[in-house]
């Protein structure tokens, strides 16, 4: 079981109504649980926090983010990081100077998306440094209930200034959903993907071969989002409360069948 957590889980400080008790009766049906966030505004130990706080109780192994897959690959090619990121997410990447070069990496700024910083990543750019998408979401549900520009708009104002599309290291990348099945010994088809986004969420999971996605209503959500992207939803669920029914009776149905889900 893979879960986005903004949309599904909560929405800002808030619990979406019957989402910690899901949570708790997958955990009792013995189901593995990654819990995915392209959410580039955070570091881990605060959404663990906030999380906690909510009454979801969450290692750190089961938290997959674009932020720790952007230091896995900057470490593992010896890079040092020309950062774009919101300021709270900066502390993430200390301890990396001295890469044999360099690479632009670009989340969601925030304000920090102005014409100064995002020309100085451009020449960054043009210089020859590797360019790292944490995400490409087109938007976000925002404080204030509505929808807000996301990264995704900035890192194609910056692919199309220097002629060079990125690595995106969270989703919808396919490598991002394997990643974070890695170690579970669960093959992707019989993995589930339940998220509030139908492009980066479900179309890019079931597009990486995970068995199935779902959409729920909640989070940015907006209707008729589900025909809106190829492959479409496997199934579309008011909240992950009704996710969670639907999972749970697939798999009894499947082990009465004596498939794997």
């Amino acid at each position: 079981m893979l879960l986005d957590l903004a949309g599904v889980v909560y929405d800002g400080d808030t619990p979406i109504a019957g989402a910690v008790t899901g949570v708790e009766r997958l955990r009792k049906s013995g189901l593995p649980l990654r819990f995915v966030s392209n959410t580039t505004r955070s570091p881990r130990h605060r959404i663990i926090a906030q999380l906690a706080a909510m009454g979801v109780e969450v290692r750190d192994e089961e938290l997959v983010t674009p932020a720790r897959a952007a230091l896995e690959w900057l470490r593992g090619h010896d890079r040092q990081p020309h950062l774009l990121v919101h300021p709270n997410l900066e502390a993430e990447f200390t301890g990396l100077e001295g890469g044999k070069s360099r690479a632009v990496v670009v989340g969601d700024a925030g304000e920090a998306f102005d014409y100064a910083g995002l020309n100085r990543a451009f020449r960054e750019l043009v210089a020859g440094a590797d360019f790292l998408a944490l995400a490409t979401n087109r938007t976000f549900k925002d404080a204030d209930g509505q929808l807000s520009l996301d990264a995704g708009a900035f890192v194609a104002a910056l692919e199309f200034a220097c002629g060079r599309s990125p690595v995106v290291l969270g989703k919808p990348s396919p490598d991002f959903f394997l990643s974070a099945l890695a170690g579970l010994n669960c093959p992707q088809t019989d993995a589930v993907m339940v998220g509030d986004d139908a492009e980066s969420d479900v179309a890019g999971a079931l597009s990486a071969g995970l068995g199935a996605g779902l959409l729920v209503r909640t989070g940015k959500y907006c209707p008729g989002d589900e025909t809106r992207f190829d492959p479409p939803p496997t199934a579309l669920v008011d909240d992950l409360a009704a996710a969670t029914d639907w999972i749970l009776k697939a798999r009894r149905t499947e082990a009465d069948s004596g498939d794997a889900l």
